[in-house]
């Protein structure tokens, strides 16, 4: 029962070759008005609105006669429009068949589609070729044109469907972007104090335009000759922010050299060495203007240069030492080793009053 209820719609309905679809394709209105997206051409044209089969919206385009042989001498044109800037969805049977090309182009009997909304040929078929699985509109409007000349008339002709897409959805609305706030003096203090040069500090905060800003910084202006410049007498206009921040890095937390005994530093009461002091690198300088300066105030403790990677070097020297029972000096060369500090950091410690 139910496939012959199927049968009976699939004859009712139209489609490619049908009776309803033929007879229309032999109507036409005659185009009235010259549009700026309709047909321009001295020629008939048939509007087909895609409206009907409910919301999907779909119908058939073919030649007359489809899918036997078509009329010689024919010019014919077809504007389907979709509703509501809708696009449409444009496939061609797959029986197809027009007078064949020459030199590989449809001069004679050709079917064509245009875009109306780009102003664009989608493209121009003939021959045995079939046309291309599916075309999409950029537009509600698609303009197909059929011609024939008078000689060698083919078959089967062509039928194409069309049908509307779904509506597109609209495109989402970009949310405003709120700029983020500026950073706090604390947070700005402590991103530039690890920087090593007004170029970097300047780079940081703006990285496209801080050559500008390097040359308006120490552009000559009497008005920014501050008494650092008159009482110095700088030849150069401005302070040398460079040297300065590399003085302050010479005597905050690094290593140095400092000299030791070495009867202290090698805790030995029993023999005197020469020389009897020797260089070494030792963690040395202030923390004051380090990161950890502030927060270890707030905890309670104190901020101190400590070595956080040292090393062990051999030294050969001259020790004398006291021979059992008074019986004079022993005179030897030995090796001793003491500690050098590679690097230092600024790190909180307990204080101990």
């Amino acid at each position: 029962m139910n496939l012959l209820l199927f049968l009976l719609l699939a004859l009712l309905l139209p489609h490619c070759g049908s009776a309803v679809d033929a007879d229309l394709s032999s109507k036409f209105l005659q185009a009235s008005v010259k549009e700026a997206n309709g047909v321009e051409e001295d020629q008939q044209e048939r509007v087909l609105e895609a409206v009907g089969g409910g919301a999907k919206g779909e119908g058939w385009s073919q030649s007359p006669d489809f899918p036997h042989p078509y009329p010689r001498d024919t010019q014919l044109l077809w504007r389907l429009v979709a509703p509501g800037n809708r696009k449409m969805q444009i496939s061609f049977d797959p029986r197809f068949g027009l007078e064949d090309p020459e030199d590989g182009i449809c001069k004679y009997d050709f079917v064509e589609i245009e875009d109306l909304s780009e102003g664009r040929v989608l493209g121009r078929w003939c021959g045995s070729q079939s046309g291309p699985a599916v075309l999409l509109s950029q537009g509600s409007q698609v303009r197909v044109r059929f011609v024939s000349d008078q000689y060698f008339p083919s078959e089967p002709g062509f039928c194409l469907h069309y049908s509307l897409l779904p509506p597109s959805d609209p495109e989402p609305q970009t949310p405003a972007v709120t700029p983020a706030p500026p950073p706090s003096v604390e947070e700005l203090e402590e991103a530039v104090s690890t920087l090593g040069t007004v170029e970097e500090v300047l780079k940081y905060l703006d990285p496209e335009g801080w050559r500008a800003d390097m040359e308006e910084l120490y552009r000559p202006s009497w008005l920014g000759l501050g008494k650092s410049y008159i009482h110095n007498k700088k030849t150069r206009v401005g302070a040398d922010l460079n040297q300065l921040r590399e003085e302050v890095r010479l005597y905050s937390c690094s290593p140095r050299n400092v000299s030791v005994s070495l009867r202290e530093e090698l805790r030995r009461t029993d023999a005197i060495f020469w020389p009897g002091c020797l260089l070494v690198r030792r963690c040395g300088g202030n923390c004051s203007c380090s990161q950890c300066s502030q927060s270890c105030s707030q905890s309670g403790e104190q901020c101190a240069c400590i070595p956080s990677r040292t090393s062990r070097k051999y030294y050969e020297v001259l020790q004398l030492k006291h021979r059992a029972g008074g019986r004079g000096l022993q005179r030897s060369m030995t090796d001793v080793v003491l500690e050098h500090h590679e690097e230092c950091s600024c790190q909180c410690q307990q204080n101990h009053d």
